[in-house]
């Protein structure tokens, strides 16, 4: 009788273990994967949902089945957005605010920030880097696979070569943390889409999986396979026809991704996101017909490319959402959709579950585009309306949206110091209403000299000789800050 008992109780326990294990690993399968995709100085009307002259099918079918952001809000240049996405704080509280981390420079996102990577493995994401990191390199504890990454397949710097993954004649390409020679000859586009089907061909679908996919397209040099640029035929002028057949290229790779996590069944439980991390350069990409570029304050600097898509996460989706979004919110928004609580969290970036996920309002107002320290230059969005103070950067204007770039619109008149526009009735910013508005002006400066007060300075620390690739194998690496 007693060993009858002690047999069912322990069946009980097995059972009851047996239960438990499944369900942490229903719970663990009913988190979303998430693919995060990156586009690199993409510009606002070279997406052919935008621009139907450009030719992305995929990015278009994704955007119109999903939300496009019509005002997601990016930083002016490459990694301080990148700063944003992985810490959730504006760049001007980490000190990346100013210029890009150049590849001989000791500079580098902080240590000591949290990134999403290292939230999501909390809540049990495997965790895939493929691409452009850009958030320092001179010691390992900068790199991907110590900041929460549990594979890194990319390069390290700003940018390089397509083809043999060089910057300035050295190598910089790597498996994990090794120098991985292998990509060396193909184009990065296709190498990236290659190593994201694998990893997705090789998870276990009982984990959730956080894939970061910051692309090198589209940035300089302009590169790609001919069959890409003979689309574009039709196109005079050089760059142009390669940089717009560098965005079909990523499209393509974006279609052999989706495809693959469509096959094995990721997509009835995935939120995909894209965005560019920055306006794109107006000498070969077009930012019709906002104001200005990459590097600048104005709209076409910053007003970012984007949308999300989820065959089952979004309650409404097929349309375009109004709200403020800014690169910061997406480490809370994602982390929520994740299981996470992001509500104690020190950072800039506020939840928008219920925007994307919801098409409810956007819980943002206000936002500093920037603060730069190596310029007088600053600018505050409130509600609809932005101040710009300083100067914003080259105002170079595109005039219209066809597939060469006609002489751009270039207005030498110089800049009052202090100007005000209405983005909602003015997105292209030629109505300074600084003059009529006096009060509301020196409301919106107090607003920003609050935000400055919080800023802390720029890291610009010089180029270190110790970085020579020479000194490691003709490869940048790091161990030498």
């Amino acid at each position: 009788m007693y060993r009858c008992y002690f047999i069912n109780m322990e069946l009980s326990v097995v059972l009851a273990i047996i239960v438990a294990l499944c369900l942490k690993i229903s719970t663990a399968a009913d988190k979303p994967h998430i693919v995060f995709i990156v586009a690199d100085d993409l510009g606002w009307n070279d997406v052919g949902w935008v621009n139907p002259d450009i030719k992305t099918p995929t990015l278009d079918r994704l955007a119109h089945g999903g939300v496009i952001l019509n005002s997601s809000y990016v930083q002016p240049l490459c990694t301080p957005s990148r700063n944003c996405f992985m810490s959730g704080k504006f760049p001007y509280h980490t000190g990346l605010q100013d210029g890009p981390i150049l590849t001989p420079q000791p500079k580098y996102m902080p240590a000591n920030l949290t990134t999403i990577p290292q939230r999501l493995k909390t809540l049990g994401y495997d965790t895939h880097m493929v691409g452009k990191w850009h958030l320092g390199f001179c010691d390992w504890k900068y790199t991907p696979t110590y900041r929460g990454f549990d594979t890194f397949m990319g390069y390290y710097g700003g940018k390089e070569d397509y083809f043999t993954h060089e910057e300035n004649n050295y190598y910089d390409f790597r498996n994990m943390t090794d120098v991985y020679k292998g990509a060396q000859g193909e184009y990065s586009t296709y190498v990236f889409a290659k190593r994201a089907i694998d990893i997705i061909m090789n998870h276990d679908k009982s984990k959730p999986m956080y894939l970061y996919l910051p692309f090198q397209a589209v940035h300089f040099p302009v590169q790609v396979p001919a069959k890409y640029s003979d689309r574009y035929s039709h196109i005079q002028d050089l760059n142009r026809k390669v940089y717009s057949g560098m965005v079909s290229a990523m499209d393509d790779a974006v279609y052999n991704i989706t495809t693959v996590l469509d096959d094995l069944g990721f997509m009835d439980n995935l939120l995909l996101v894209f965005t560019t991390d920055n306006g794109g350069p107006t000498n070969i990409a077009s930012n019709w017909p906002l104001r200005g570029g990459k590097g600048t304050l104005w709209e076409g600097g910053t007003r970012g490319a984007g949308f999300v898509y989820s065959k089952t996460l979004l309650k409404k989706k097929g349309y375009t959402h109004p709200g403020l979004f800014h690169a910061v919110d997406w480490y809370p928004t994602l982390l929520d959709i994740a299981g996470g609580d992001s509500s104690q969290l020190d950072i800039d970036g506020l939840s928008q579950v219920d925007m994307i996920l919801n098409g409810d309002s956007s819980v943002r107002n206000q936002f500093v585009y920037n603060f730069n320290d190596n310029r007088y230059a600053a600018a505050l969005r409130w509600g609809d309306l932005k101040l710009i103070v300083g100067d914003p950067g080259n105002s170079r204007q595109h005039s219209r949206p066809g597939f060469d770039l006609d002489v751009p619109i270039i207005d030498d008149t110089p800049l009052p110091s202090i100007m005000l526009f209405n983005i909602n009735t003015d997105p292209t910013e030629h109505q300074d209403i600084s003059k009529d508005n006096p009060d509301l002006v020196n409301f919106l400066l107090q607003m920003l000299a609050l935000e400055n007060g919080t800023r802390v300075p720029a890291m610009d620390p010089p180029t270190d000789p110790r970085s020579n690739p020479v000194n490691f194998n003709g490869s940048w690496s790091p161990g030498w800050c």
